[in-house]
């Protein structure tokens, strides 16, 4: 499983745009940190060893700490991401879940709260969500502050998102600060519908950069809504489609990790079961014939409700 990283989007806040959510029936704050828990025990068993989070996961972070706390493990990599500040309130019916802001200050500001729940457990800290026009890139304050902070042995990356995600690759990876590179690590949206940034990600992996992808099921819809290859091949296997979903990411070459998104431990069963199913070069081409054009794929994504 070192190539599995669970990522806790769908389970640190009550809502979210994840389709086929297993929640409890009360989405409390002490609900969610148990089903967290349980998730993570799950995930530990299987052998596991690295948790994705962020500040605006709603409680992520804190729930997350304190499953280290209780459980000792001192073998997990943890990951995690600033510039967007969840605000939903623990609301469903939130009209604003969640604000984005790549600023110094809001840089400073959450590096700070991350810390203070996770001390020095983050080896990997990421840009959340950098695009190609994103102020920070014209920011000498915050792109310096983050090469202090890779400087310092922590890991720095970004993730991306939209359909412009191979040219915000490109652009970061060419950030540079006194000759060296910014960034390390990338995080980014590739899955059989949503593959426009392959060739990006694969050149940022022969550069020997850290790649690592999520939203392996399209929030969902290749396992709520699968294709009818998708089905077919999982039929073929005796998986799920969520199975072939994620196991059609790890048979990319580049990919140093893929991000699952679990919401039950029966979901996180169900995409494990990826490392089981060995892919074919006929299916990857089945598979390959679905992914739709960039630009409506996230404008789909964008009409996805929170829930």
């Amino acid at each position: 499983m070192d190539r599995i990283a669970v990522g806790l989007a769908a389970l640190g806040r009550p809502a979210y745009i994840n389709l086929g959510r297993d929640l409890p029936a009360s989405r409390d704050v002490a609900a969610m940190r148990a089903a967290t828990h349980a998730v993570l025990d799950d995930a530990y068993r299987a052998g596991v060893r690295w948790v994705d989070v962020a500040r605006s996961y709603g409680l992520s972070e804190e729930f997350l700490a304190g499953w280290l706390d209780e459980r000792g493990h001192t073998d997990v990599t943890v990951s995690s991401k600033w510039g967007y500040r969840y605000v939903g309130d623990w609301r469903l019916d939130a009209d604003v879940h969640e604000v984005k802001e790549h600023t110094a200050a809001r840089f400073r500001e959450q590096w700070a709260q991350t810390r203070a729940l996770l001390g020095d457990r983050v080896s990997l800290y990421q840009v959340h969500s950098l695009t190609v026009d994103s102020p920070l890139f014209s920011d000498e304050p915050l792109i310096e502050a983050l090469a202090e902070l890779s400087a310092s042995g922590v890991e720095v990356g970004f993730s991306t998102s939209g359909p412009a995600q191979a040219d915000a690759v490109r652009r970061a990876f060419g950030l540079e600060v006194a000759g060296r590179p910014v960034f390390t690590s990338v995080q980014s949206t590739w899955n059989v519908l949503e593959t426009s940034a392959g060739a990006a990600l694969a050149e940022a992996r022969a550069a020997g950069k850290r790649v690592l992808v999520k939203e392996t099921l399209a929030n969902g819809r290749l396992a709520v809504e699968a294709p009818p290859v998708v089905a077919r091949i999982a039929a073929a296997h005796g998986a799920g489609p969520d199975a072939v979903a994620v196991a059609a990411v790890l048979a990319q070459e580049w990919v140093s990790a893929a991000v699952i998104g679990p919401s039950s431990p029966a979901q996180l069963a169900a995409n494990l079961a990826a490392a089981e199913v060995s892919l074919g070069a006929e299916e990857l081409a089945g598979l390959a014939a679905v992914a739709e054009e960039p630009v409506g794929y996230w404008q789909h994504r964008s009409r996805l409700g929170w829930d």
